[in-house]
């Protein structure tokens, strides 16, 4: 039986770098990738256009306005007369913010009375704009606590924030962290998917079926090619995430792998699974965007688990891209320990053994 399914192995294996997209694929797209995520996908904002209608022209509305050409994630400060232009900057996207400071603004500051400032956000891009929005509070904040500390002898009370594991917020060491498990994930994922619906469609499935490999076989067979692409590709990224980009890892190396290798089996399960149901190449194919999507937006890569609805939150307890995302930021900046690790990794124990069951049934049912 070993014998036979070293065979199956081989020739998958054969198919596989054979292929001059596959070998890129494997290669060439972890590099690709993490360079445009890295660079790219980022929740900071910089060079940020504002527009300023500054009625007042006191004291205190040009100092909040110098503090905010000041900072570091305005590019352009456009001074306007009037609300009345600020319109068609935002309708053609030439400004992000627009302060309105209406005319008694500094006497009311120098009188201790409350002073407000409008501000204008273009709702088209809401999350820059928010994020920006979150900067002009803090400047205004900072701001009013050195006005108190000037009007009274008690200095007001100052927030010290301190950041874990993560000082100076670094985006850069969220991203590149992920990127170890998610450009894993795709090639795991694309490879399987295609492997039984590519062998049913070129014909070469009936001639692993009359052979001495059992379906079980044929189905670990099948999965151990994508599970290395994806050991590859997970393991060039995290050279370059520790070597090039700098980010510290504080765990445990082999623990890391070993959780990776686990996670790359489910998620190969689950495309053998899907493809063993498809006929052709082009239907896994559509399986493939129609499943790796949900995945990736339920997994917390892009937004907070905890922010979604319930039903999704239970969902994705059985996404094996969401407990390997939470190993992966745990074992780089967290010193994650083995106990921790493991209430994450016997989930994906269980979803590879699962969907290897499911790939081996549906298989089985579809020959008979």
């Amino acid at each position: 039986m070993f014998g036979a399914l070293r065979y199956t192995v081989v020739k998958e294996f054969i198919v596989l770098f054979r292929d001059p997209a596959s070998r890129a694929m494997i290669l060439g797209m972890p590099v690709i990738q993490l360079l445009v995520f890295s660079l790219a996908a980022t929740m900071e904002v910089h060079n940020v256009s504002v527009a300023v209608v500054n009625e007042d022209g006191g004291r205190w509305s040009r100092e909040f306005v110098q503090r905010v050409e000041a900072s570091s994630f305005v590019d352009k400060v456009i001074y306007l007369p009037s609300l009345h232009s600020v319109e068609q900057l935002i309708d053609t996207r030439n400004v992000l913010l627009a302060i309105d400071i209406q005319a008694d603004f500094s006497r009311d500051v120098a009188a201790g009375n409350p002073a407000s400032i409008q501000v204008l956000v273009d709702g088209r891009r809401a999350n820059a704009g928010q994020v920006a929005l979150s900067y002009l509070q803090t400047i205004a904040s900072e701001l009013q606590f050195e006005l108190l500390a000037q009007r009274t002898d008690i200095a007001p009370p100052e927030v010290q924030l301190r950041n874990w594991f993560n000082p100076n917020l670094e985006y850069r060491w969220f991203i590149v962290p992920a990127l170890v498990a998610t450009l894993a994930f795709l090639p795991a994922m694309s490879i399987s998917i295609l492997s039984v619906a590519r062998d049913r469609e070129l014909g070469t499935l009936d001639q692993l079926v009359v052979s001495p490999v059992s379906i079980v076989g044929i189905i670990l067979g099948k999965a151990l090619p994508p599970v290395l692409a994806g050991m590859i590709s997970s393991s060039i990224v995290f050279l370059l995430a520790v070597f090039a980009f700098q980010v510290p890892f504080t765990g445990n190396v082999l623990m890391l792998f070993l959780a990776i290798l686990v996670f790359v089996f489910s998620c190969s399960g689950i495309g053998l699974a899907i493809s063993a149901g498809c006929n052709t190449q082009q239907q896994a194919l559509m399986s493939l965007f129609t499943f790796t999507v949900p995945l990736f937006i339920t997994s917390g890569f892009i937004t907070p688990v905890e922010n979604m609805p319930e039903a999704l939150q239970h969902f994705s307890q059985i996404n094996p891209l969401k407990h390997i995302l939470i190993i992966v930021h745990g074992c780089f900046l967290q010193a994650m320990t083995a106990a921790e690790v493991w209430h994450h990794l016997w989930p994906m124990i269980l979803i590879g053994t699962f969907t290897v069951s499911v790939a081996s049934a549906v298989l089985r049912w579809r020959i008979q």
